[in-house]
C-alpha cells in the first residue's frame, strides 16, 4: 500500500524532477494509524509518490518535503524535534507554525485576536498553582494524545498534579471542566484553509481520579470518533481561528495544508476552541462516506502539490538545480 523507492529505479522522464515526499509518523507508528493510508493513492494519481518514516529517521532529511502526519512522540523530545523541524528542506506545516503550536500557550495568543477559547490559565514551570472552584482539568502546555491530562474535583490533588508536570519542567494548563465535552468534542477540519469536513471526538478523559486509557502503542488515549454535520456557527469558529494563525505568521490561507479545530458546545450554547492542531492531528478520513473521503483525500494532494509548486519542487520542474531549497 506504501510507496518505496529504490536509488537504481531508471524514470521514464530522468530530465523531470520527481520530488521526494516523506510522511512523517513516530517510532511507535512509523506508517502512521492508518487513518493517511487514503492519501498516498491520491498522491499517486497526481503523479506524487511517498513514503512514511519516523520523523527522526535520517533519510527524513534528504527528502524534498516532508509532511507531518503521526508524530505522536514529539511531545517527550521537543527540543529535538523542533531543532529536526528547522533542519528538513521544506515542511508542512511549516516549522514556525509548528513551534508555536506546539506549546499550548498559542490558546492565549487566540484568545487576545479575539477567537473564543475555553478558559484557560496557563501556569509556567516557577509560577504559583491557583486552582479555581469546581472541577477542573489539569494538562501539560506541551502535549500530545491528552497524555498526562486529567480531571480533579479535589482541588489539593489538582494542585499537586500540576506541580508534578513543573517539577519535570513543563508548563501547565488549568482549565475549568466544561460538562458540554460529555456530548464529545466537533473536530473541525480545514484544508488548504477551507473548511473540509467534520467529525466528533467522545470524551477523552475519565472521572476524577482516573487517567485515561491509552491505544496498544501507547502513543495517544484512545477515542471514539463517529460523523459530524456542524452547524454554522461552528464552522465560524473554526475559520476565526484560522484567520488568526495565517494572518499572524503573514500567510495565505491556501497554504495551510492543514488545520484542525476542536471545539465545544453547538452554535446555540457559546461554543469554544479547545485545542488548533497543526502539528500530526488525526484528519478523520474513516469517518466519511466514500465519495467525500474521496474529495477529502484529493483536496489534501492538490494541498501537497500547490505547496510544491510554491516552493519551486513541482513534478514538472526540469533538473537543472532550481528546484532545491535552501
Amino acid at each position: 500500500m506504501h510507496a518505496t523507492y529504490h536509488p537504481l529505479v531508471k524514470l521514464a522522464r530522468p530530465d523531470v524532477f520527481h520530488p521526494r515526499i516523506v510522511f512523517a509518523g513516530c517510532a511507535a507508528l512509523p506508517q502512521g494509524d492508518g487513518d493517511d493510508d487514503g492519501l498516498v493513492t491520491a498522491l499517486r494519481h497526481r503523479g506524487l509518490h511517498v513514503q512514511w518514516k519516523s520523523w527522526d529517521d535520517p533519510a527524513t532529511l534528504q527528502a524534498d518535503v516532508v509532511i507531518l502526519r503521526a508524530a505522536w512522540d514529539y511531545a517527550d523530545r521537543l527540543d529535538e524535534f523542533l531543532a529536526w523541524s528547522r533542519r528538513v528542506r521544506h515542511l508542512l506545516n511549516p516549522p514556525e507554525l509548528v513551534a508555536w503550536s506546539a506549546d499550548k500557550h498559542y490558546l492565549l495568543d487566540l484568545r487576545a485576536d479575539g477567537v473564543p477559547v475555553v478558559p484557560t490559565a496557563y501556569v509556567g514551570v516557577d509560577e504559583a498553582v491557583e486552582i479555581p472552584a469546581g472541577e477542573v482539568v489539569v494538562k501539560p502546555a506541551v502535549g500530545a494524545g491528552s497524555a498526562g491530562a486529567q480531571r480533579f474535583a479535589d482541588a489539593t490533588a489538582a494542585r499537586a498534579h500540576a506541580q508534578s508536570l513543573q517539577a519535570q519542567g513543563r508548563p501547565v494548563l488549568v482549565q475549568p471542566f466544561d460538562r458540554r465535552v460529555a456530548a464529545g468534542e466537533t473536530a473541525l477540519v480545514f484544508l488548504n484553509g477551507e473548511p473540509s469536513h467534520a467529525f466528533t471526538k467522545g470524551p477523552l478523559l475519565p472521572p476524577p481520579g482516573s487517567a485515561p486509557v491509552f491505544e496498544e502503542t501507547g502513543t495517544f488515549a484512545a477515542e471514539t470518533l463517529s460523523a459530524a454535520d456542524p452547524d454554522d456557527a461552528l464552522w465560524d469558529l473554526g475559520h476565526e481561528a484560522v484567520v488568526s494563525v495565517v494572518r499572524r505568521f503573514g500567510m495565505r490561507r491556501e497554504d495551510l495544508l492543514y488545520a484542525r479545530v476542536d471545539v465545544l458546545g453547538t452554535g446555540a450554547d457559546d461554543p469554544r476552541l479547545l485545542e488548533l492542531e497543526l502539528i500530526e492531528p488525526s484528519l478523520g478520513f474513516r469517518q466519511l462516506g466514500a465519495a467525500e473521503k474521496a474529495r477529502a483525500e484529493r483536496d489534501f494532494a492538490v494541498g501537497v502539490e500547490s505547496a510544491l509548486e510554491r516552493l519551486g519542487l513541482g513534478p514538472l520542474s526540469r533538473r537543472d538545480g532550481s528546484h532545491r531549497g535552501p
